[in-house]
C-alpha cells in the first residue's frame, strides 16, 4: 500500500499543504503557523487534535512543532478517522452526505435541526455546488479544522456529570469511543464524584433540613425553615446539622460506577446493529441503570435516612446503626420504601432529560450559529432547571419512600404501606402534605450546583482531563 499511486497522491497532497503552513519556512510547523494558515485558507478553528499534535502527541522531538514526516503521520490517523466518521453518517452508502442524512444524523444523537440548519451546514462543505458533501470535500474541510458539527454538540452538552443536586437518579452521560480509549471517562467520573462529595458535605445542613421536614413536618405543628433549623440545633448543637452526610457522601462511589457499568450493559444490549442511541433508548438504558445502582446501594439509602435523622447518642456509628436495624426489624427493614423509590426514577430521569433536550434544541436553534459551545452560564441553567423539574415531579414519591424509612424509628407511628401512606398524607394534609421540605430542597440547589461545577473543573485539571 505504501508504494500505490493512492498514498504518493496523498503524501504529495500533505507535502503542499505542509509547504503552505510553513510561513517561515524552517521546515516545521507550530501551532502558530497552524492559525494563521488556517485563517488565509479560509477560517475555522484548528482541531484540538492537531494543536496537541504539533506540541506534544505528533512531536517525536519535544521541540514544539512537526517536520513533514510527523504531520504526515498525523494527517494520516486523522484521514483514517474521517472516514470512519463518514461512512457512519452516509447512511445510504452512495458515497455522499446529503441534507436528510445531516437531519438523521444529529435526531439520533437526541438533537432536532431545521432543514434550513442542515443546509448551512452541508453548505460550508459544499465546494461543487451539488448541496451534497463527498468524500473530498469531507476530508477537506474537516481535516485540520474542529468537527463542530457533531462532536462538539455532544461535548459540550454533557450535564449530568457535572452537576450534583443530591440526587442521583439522571441519565448517565454518553462517552465517546476516544474517551474510553484515553481513559478520559474514569478520570471525568472520578472528578464528578469528588465534586458531588464536596457540593453535598457544603449543602448538608440544608439537606438534613429537608429529611426532617419531610418525616416530621405537618398542619398541626406548623414546622418551618427556621424552626427545623433551631430546633435541631438545639438538639445537637451546629455539628448535628451534618448528621448523615458521611454516608450520603460514602455512596457517591459505588452508585455511580454500578450505574455507569449497568447503563453501558443494558446499552450494549438495546443499540444492536445501531451506532447511538435515540432520546427515548436513552431515558429506558438510563432508568434501568438507576434502578439497577439503587437497587444494590438501597440499604446504604435507608442507613443515611436513620442517620440523618438520629437524636443525640442514639448511635454510636454507622454500624452500630446498622446492627440495630438488623436486630430489631429484620433485614426486610433495609428494603423499606424501596418501591416508591424505584418509581421515582421514571418521571425524574424523563423529564430531567426532556427539559434538557427540549432547552438544548432550542438554544441550537436560536443561538449556534458560530459555535456548538453555549458556554458555562446557559449549560448551567438547563441543567440546574431540567433537574429541578425533574425533582418536583418526583417529590411526592421521594416524600412517602422517606417516610416508611423512618416510620419504624418513630415511637407510636403508624406502619403503612406506600399506597396507605400516600392516603393518609392526602387525607389529613392535603396535597401541600407531599410537598413537605421542598423548600430547603430548592435553597440548595444553586449553591449545590455551583460547589460541584467550581470542583469539578479543578479536579479535571488535576486528573489531567483534556479540555477543547
Amino acid at each position: 500500500m505504501r508504494g500505490s499511486p493512492g498514498d504518493a497522491e496523498r503524501r504529495q497532497r500533505w507535502g503542499r499543504l505542509f509547504e503552505e503552513l510553513d510561513s517561515n519556512k524552517d521546515g516545521r510547523v507550530d501551532v502558530h503557523e497552524l492559525r494563521q494558515g488556517l485563517a488565509r485558507l479560509g477560517g475555522g478553528n484548528p482541531d484540538p487534535g492537531a494543536q496537541q499534535g504539533i506540541s506534544s502527541e505528533g512531536d517525536a522531538d519535544p521541540d514544539g512543532g512537526l517536520d513533514l514526516e510527523e504531520f504526515s503521520r498525523y494527517l494520516q490517523e486523522r484521514e483514517q478517522r474521517l472516514l470512519l466518521m463518514f461512512h457512519s453518517l452516509d447512511r445510504n452508502q452512495d458515497g455522499h452526505i446529503d441534507v436528510s442524512e445531516i437531519q438523521q444524523s444529529f435526531r439520533a444523537l437526541g438533537i432536532s435541526i431545521s432543514l434550513e440548519q442542515a443546509e448551512k451546514i452541508l453548505h460550508s462543505m459544499d465546494r461543487d455546488g451539488t448541496m451534497t458533501i463527498d468524500w473530498q470535500e469531507w476530508r477537506d474541510h474537516f481535516l485540520l479544522h474542529s468537527l463542530e458539527n457533531v462532536e462538539d454538540v455532544l461535548y459540550f452538552w454533557k450535564h449530568s456529570t457535572v452537576l450534583d443536586i443530591g440526587e442521583c437518579l439522571t441519565v448517565p452521560d454518553e462517552f465517546s469511543k476516544q474517551e474510553k480509549l484515553t481513559g478520559m471517562w474514569w478520570k471525568q467520573l472520578v472528578a464528578g464524584a469528588v465534586a458531588g462529595a464536596v457540593s453535598r458535605t457544603g449543602t448538608a445542613p440544608l439537606d438534613r433540613l429537608k429529611v426532617f421536614m419531610q418525616v416530621h413536618a405537618s398542619k398541626t405543628n406548623r414546622l418551618n425553615i427556621l424552626g427545623g433549623l433551631r430546633s435541631m440545633v438545639l438538639e445537637g448543637g451546629i455539628r448535628s446539622l451534618w448528621r448523615g452526610n458521611g454516608i450520603n457522601v460514602l455512596k457517591i462511589a459505588p452508585e455511580s460506577a454500578i450505574k455507569f457499568m449497568a447503563y453501558e450493559q443494558i446499552k450494549r444490549a438495546i443499540l444492536g446493529q445501531q451506532e447511538t442511541l435515540h432520546v427515548q433508548e436513552r431515558f429506558v438504558a438510563g432508568s434501568l441503570a438507576g434502578a439497577t445502582a439503587q437497587t444494590i446501594i438501597y440499604p446504604m439509602e435507608v442507613l443515611k435516612t436513620r442517620l440523618t435523622l438520629r437524636r443525640t447518642g442514639q448511635y454510636k456509628g454507622l454500624l452500630d446503626c446498622a446492627m440495630r436495624i438488623l436486630e430489631r426489624e429484620g433485614p426486610r427493614a433495609f428494603y423499606r420504601g424501596y418501591l416508591p423509590n424505584v418509581l421515582g426514577i421514571i418521571p425524574y430521569a424523563g423529564i430531567d432529560l426532556a427539559v434538557y433536550e427540549t432547552l438544548k434544541n432550542w438554544w441550537l436553534q436560536q443561538y449556534s450559529h458560530d459555535s456548538a459551545d453555549p458556554g458555562i452560564l446557559v449549560l448551567l441553567a438547563c441543567g440546574t432547571i431540567s433537574s429541578t423539574c425533574g425533582q418536583i415531579a418526583s417529590y411526592p414519591l421521594a416524600l412517602v419512600r422517606t417516610r416508611m424509612q423512618a416510620q419504624a424509628s418513630i415511637e407510636g407511628g403508624p406502619q403503612l404501606s406506600m399506597l396507605g401512606l400516600l392516603r393518609h398524607i392526602l387525607s389529613q394534609e392535603g396535597m401541600r402534605g407531599l410537598y413537605r421540605g421542598i423548600a430547603p430542597n430548592f435553597m440548595k440547589v444553586i449553591p449545590a450546583v455551583s460547589i460541584s461545577y467550581v470542583v469539578y473543573e479543578n479536579m479535571k485539571q488535576a486528573l489531567g482531563v483534556t479540555s477543547r
